[in-house]
C-alpha cells in the first residue's frame, strides 16, 4: 500500500512552508516513521525536523511505540515530545550518527553525533513522558571494561585518539576529519545540547547510554525536572554539566552507574586555554539510589566552577554523598559552593569527599596546573551508615580554604579526617565513630571547634585528635 504524507512534508520537500505551521506539532509517523523498534527511522525523524524547522518551529511528536534512530539534530524553537509508551532506541550503527562537535570527557573533540543533539541553537527542548534509549549494551565494549576480548576491535581508535589528544593538549585543533578513526573509541553521550540557550528536559526517562546520558554542554539557561536516569554502564553518568551558565536541576531521580550529578569545566591544558567556567547552579529536590557520588565536582575543574548549591538531596546506597575533587594539572578555582538538607544513607565510601589529590600526581610548584578549592559550606545534613563519613585532602602547594560545617549528625565506620586544609568550622555536629577519634586534623590550621561531640561510638573514644597539626 503507497504510504501517504501530511501537507507539512510535502511542503517541506519542495523547500516551502505554509502558514499557520508555527508551533505546530510534527507527528513523525506522518513522515514515515515505524515504530516496530526494527525500521531505522533516521530519515524519517529527519523529515519531520526539516518540516519544523520551514514551518520557523514547533513540536516534533513522538506517539506510543518503539522507534530505531541515529541522532537526531534538533533547531531553532523546537521541542522533541515523546508521548507515554513512546521509546527512542538509539542505533548501534555508527553511520547513523555523523562526526559533531563536542568534548569527550571535557577534551575538545568530535564524536559519533548523540541520540539527540543541538549545536548553537535556542528554545530548544525535550519533554514528555516516554523513553530515550541508548541501547548502551552495543557501545559498552568500545570502553574495554565491557567485553574485554572484543576491545582488539577498537585498539586502533583508542590510539588514534590518545595521538589527537597529545596534540590537542599542545594546543593544536585537529579538523573533523582526522577524527574519523578515534571515533570509533570515542561513545557519544545520549543527550547533548553544545552551545545552546533556553534549553529544558523535563518529564522523560534516559536509560542505557553509551556514556553520559545528559550533557549540556557551553550553554545557558538550562533547566532539568522530572527525568528519571537509569544507566549500568561504564562512564553512564546521569547529568554532566560542562562550562554551562545558569543551570536548573530539579525533582529527578538516579540509578546510574556513575556519578548522578557532576559539575565539570574542562580538561587540563585544553580545558585552561577554553577557559568556560561553570557557574551559577542550583540542584533540588533529588533523589538518588547508585551511583559513584549524588552530587558531584570535578575532577575536570580546569575551566573554574563556583557559585554551585545543592539543597534536599537523599542518598540510598550512593558511594559518595557529596565528591568535590581535582588534581594537579586541572588547575583553576572552584569556590562558592554550599550543600543544605541531605540524607545520606549507606554510602560505601565517604560520605563527603573534598580532595585535591585525584590522581597521583607529583608535588610541583604553585602556577596555572594547580587547583585551588575555597569557600565551601556543608549545613543540615543527616550520615548514616557510611564508610568513612567525611574524608578532606589537600595539597601542599594549595591547602583547602575556608570550610564551614554546621548542623551535621552522622555515624560511619570512621570519622572525620582532614589534611592540609586551613580555616575550618565545625559547629554543632556529631560524628559517631565505630573505631578511631571522632575528627583528626593533620597538616592544618585556623581550626574552629563548637558543639562537637562523638556520640554513641566506641567506649572510650577520642573526640578530637589535632597532634599532627
Amino acid at each position: 500500500m503507497p504510504r501517504t504524507y501530511t501537507l507539512a512534508f510535502l511542503l517541506a520537500a519542495l523547500g516551502l512552508s505554509a502558514p499557520g505551521y508555527a508551533s505546530s506539532a510534527f507527528n513523525v509517523v506522518d513522515f514515515g516513521a515505524v515504530p516496530d523498534a526494527k525500521t531505522n527511522d533516521t530519515a524519517a525523524f529527519a523529515r519531520a525536523v526539516a518540516a519544523c524547522t520551514a514551518a520557523g518551529g514547533g513540536t516534533i511528536e513522538v506517539p506510543a511505540g518503539r522507534y530505531l534512530t541515529g541522532s537526531i539534530a534538533l533547531g531553532d524553537n523546537m521541542e522533541l515530545h515523546l508521548d507515554a509508551g513512546a521509546e527512542l532506541l538509539y542505533s548501534p550503527d555508527p553511520a547513523d550518527s555523523p562526526l559533531v562537535e563536542s568534548r569527550w570527557e571535557c577534551t575538545n573533540a568530535y564524536t559519533h553525533a548523540p541520540l539527540v543533539y543541538a549545536l548553537g541553537r535556542h528554545n530548544v527542548s525535550v519533554t514528555g513522558s516516554g523513553i530515550l534509549n541508548g541501547q548502551g549494551r552495543y557501545w559498552w565494549w568500545r570502553s574495554g571494561k565491557v567485553e574485554p576480548e572484543r576491545f582488539h576491535e577498537v585498539s586502533a581508535a583508542k590510539a588514534a585518539w590518545l595521538a589527537l589528544y597529545a596534540r590537542i593538549e599542545a594546543g593544536e585543533k585537529p579538523a573533523r576529519a582526522e577524527f574519523a578513526l578515534a571515533a570509533d573509541y570515542l561513545r557519544p553521550s545520549l543527550v547533548q545540547f553544545n552551545g545552546c540557550r533556553d534549553v529544558k528536559v523535563e518529564g522523560v526517562t534516559l536509560t542505557e547510554s553509551p556514556m553520559w546520558m545528559l550533557h549540556p554542554l557551553y550553554s545557558e539557561r538550562v533547566s532539568v525536572r522530572g527525568v528519571t536516569f537509569i544507566s549500568t554502564g561504564p562512564n553512564g553518568d546521569g547529568i554532566d554539566v560542562d562550562s554551562c551558565r545558569d543551570v536548573r536541576i530539579s525533582d529527578c531521580s538516579f540509578s546510574t552507574g556513575d556519578d548522578c550529578i557532576v559539575i565539570k569545566s574542562g580538561r587540563d591544558a585544553d580545558g585552561r586555554r577554553t577557559n568556560r567556567p561553570t557557574e551559577q547552579v542550583a540542584i533540588s529536590n533529588c533523589v538518588m539510589y547508585k551511583g559513584h557520588g549524588a552530587v558531584v565536582i570535578g575532577s575536570e575543574t580546569s575551566g573554574g566552577i563556583r557559585d554551585i548549591a545543592a539543597t534536599n538531596i537523599v542518598a540510598t546506597g550512593t558511594d559518595r554523598g557529596i565528591r568535590i575533587k581535582s588534581a594537579r594539572g586541572r588547575g583553576n578555582r572552584v569556590e562558592n559552593l554550599r550543600f543544605s538538607n541531605f540524607v545520606i544513607r549507606d554510602a560505601g565510601s565517604e560520605a563527603i569527599e573534598i580532595t585535591t589529590l585525584y590522581t597521583t600526581e607529583p608535588e610541583e610548584p604553585f602556577s596555572a596546573r594547580t587547583p585551588v578549592f575555597r569557600n565551601f559550606a556543608f549545613s543540615a545534613i543527616t550520615i548514616t551508615h557510611a564508610k568513612r563519613v567525611v574524608s578532606i585532602h589537600g595539597i601542599p602547594e594549595s591547602p583547602i580554604g575556608n570550610l564551614t560545617f554546621s548542623d551535621i549528625t552522622a555515624d560511619g565506620e570512621s570519622g572525620f579526617t582532614c589534611d592540609l586544609a586551613e580555616d575550618v568550622t565545625v559547629r554543632e555536629m556529631r560524628v559517631a565513630p565505630e573505631a578511631g577519634p571522632a575528627f583528626a586534623f593533620t597538616r592544618s590550621r585556623e581550626v574552629r571547634l563548637d558543639g562537637v561531640s562523638a556520640g554513641n561510638s566506641s567506649p572510650g573514644p577520642v573526640l578530637v585528635d589535632l597532634a599532627s597539626c
